[in-house]
């Protein structure tokens, strides 16, 4: 799930991420501006849910995956659309 909070005095946008993947001992985002090397992060819930909150700036779009396990590379399925990459699969993307 992501949760998009705009202000209207500021430049940037919070986004909140949740995602709930089977077995998952290590939830990481990875690709949020164009940065596919530093991954963010996500906190487990006591309900399994990974989340995290990220600031980005306003009028941006982000290709992103979640690392699952440092192995399971897995979509948003609420994203705003779904993007090929070069690897013969699909990005996430995230419309600000």
């Amino acid at each position: 799930m992501i949760l998009k909070t705009y202000y209207k005095t500021k430049d940037y946008c919070k986004v909140k991420f949740s995602f709930k993947p089977d077995s998952a001992e290590t939830v990481q985002i990875r690709g949020l501006n164009s940065d596919w090397q530093k991954s963010v992060g996500m906190t487990r819930k006591k309900d399994g849910t990974f989340a995290v909150e990220v600031t980005l700036p306003k009028d941006s779009t982000h290709q992103f995956k979640y690392l699952v396990n440092e192995k399971d590379w897995l979509n948003e399925p609420q994203a705003d659309s779904q993007e090929p990459n070069e690897f013969g699969g699909s990005n996430s993307v995230l419309v600000l």
